[in-house]
């Protein structure tokens, strides 16, 4: 099978250290383009990567009549500005997360066409460990699941960090907390009710350097989760079932190429000491991303997750940053 050519907007960190050499290496996608604002910035960020082509202009890349899908890495709140113009141009769309600033926002993607695709970027959801945790869920192995506790922090202080900027979507719950979101509705497979928050923001930046939430799923099952851009970076998830726990050792951003673990636990024994460790084999989560969209590009596979499921995560985050302003619980939008 062709392999789909794939056009990335802007030379950001994640997309340069990260996301394009995993593609890179993927056997369904190749990297054809690159563009920046600035022309030496997209001919060094080429040149380091063995790029054939860079741009001076994003417009100059969607312009460009053999790529095919774009990846989209720029800032927060240009991602839906961006993704709309790559695909009135025809582009299918790869948009890294948060999609937008708020459900609203993205509404505006509803009315392009149907058969160009757009995927929110949550790379976890295609790791091995994600998908094996999902499907001891779903085979009763944890018993009932009723809660999924989720743990994600890094330190950055740093003036005009694109993390630190209020105007461009920074803070905890935008670049982190919204992993969490994720794994409730992903493990859960179900949409929550309502959501609650409590916020700390950064008396300089004004973004919410902590934020802690609960949101309700019903029935009985919750989403915990604590998330920080300013304490010790730590990351873990928990998924507590009436039956059994699993833990997952480095959930959010696993080491790439490298094997993961995770321990499942029935709790007769403290401190975890019996506790089953199942290893599962290397992976790169940014590979396996850019295959499942380019996979759905082709048409041999059918898009794992839509412009609904994107709208679904915002539709959460809306409401916790709704509760800061409330200080009470507040109902979650249905997409």
């Amino acid at each position: 099978m062709k392999k789909v050519k794939w056009g990335v907007l802007s030379t950001a960190k994640i997309g340069l250290d990260k996301v394009i050499p995993a593609m890179q290496a993927s056997a369904w996608c190749e990297i054809a383009a690159i563009a920046s604002r600035s022309p030496e910035q997209a001919r060094a960020a080429a040149d380091r990567l063995g790029i054939p082509t860079a741009y001076g202009s994003y417009e100059a890349l969607l312009a460009d009549p053999e790529i095919e899908a774009i990846y989209n890495p720029l800032p927060n709140h240009l991602h839906v500005a961006w993704t709309l113009a790559a695909a009135r141009a025809g582009k299918h769309v790869l948009c890294e997360k948060p999609f937008a600033m708020s459900a609203a926002d993205a509404l505006a993607l509803r009315a392009l066409d149907p058969a160009v695709l757009v995927m929110e970027a949550f790379m976890v959801r295609f790791h091995p460990q994600w998908l094996r945790a999902r499907a001891l869920v779903q085979q009763g192995a944890l018993g009932e699941l009723r809660v999924v506790q989720a743990y994600f922090s890094y330190f950055n202080r740093q003036p005009g960090n694109i993390r630190n900027r209020s105007d461009a979507g920074g803070g905890a719950l935008y670049d982190i907390g919204c992993y969490a979101v994720v794994a409730g509705r992903f493990f859960f497979g179900a949409e929550p009710l309502r959501a609650i928050a409590l916020f700390d923001r950064d008396p300089e930046f004004g973004t919410d350097r902590l934020c802690s939430a609960l949101v309700d799923f019903g029935a009985g099952r919750r989403l915990d989760f604590t998330v920080s851009t300013q304490t010790t970076p730590y990351q873990r998830l928990h998924l507590v079932g009436t039956r059994q726990r699993l833990e997952m050792e480095i959930p959010f951003n696993a080491p790439q190429g490298a094997a993961a673990r995770i321990w499942l636990d029935d709790g007769r024994v403290p401190g975890a000491r019996q506790a089953l460790c199942e290893d599962l084999p290397p992976a790169d989560q940014y590979t396996l991303q850019g295959d499942a969209f380019a996979q759905a590009v082709r048409g041999v596979a059918a898009l794992p997750y839509g412009r609904a499921d994107a709208e679904c995560n915002l539709s959460v985050i809306d409401a916790l940053f709704a509760s800061e302003q409330t200080g009470a619980w507040v109902a979650v939008a249905p997409a």
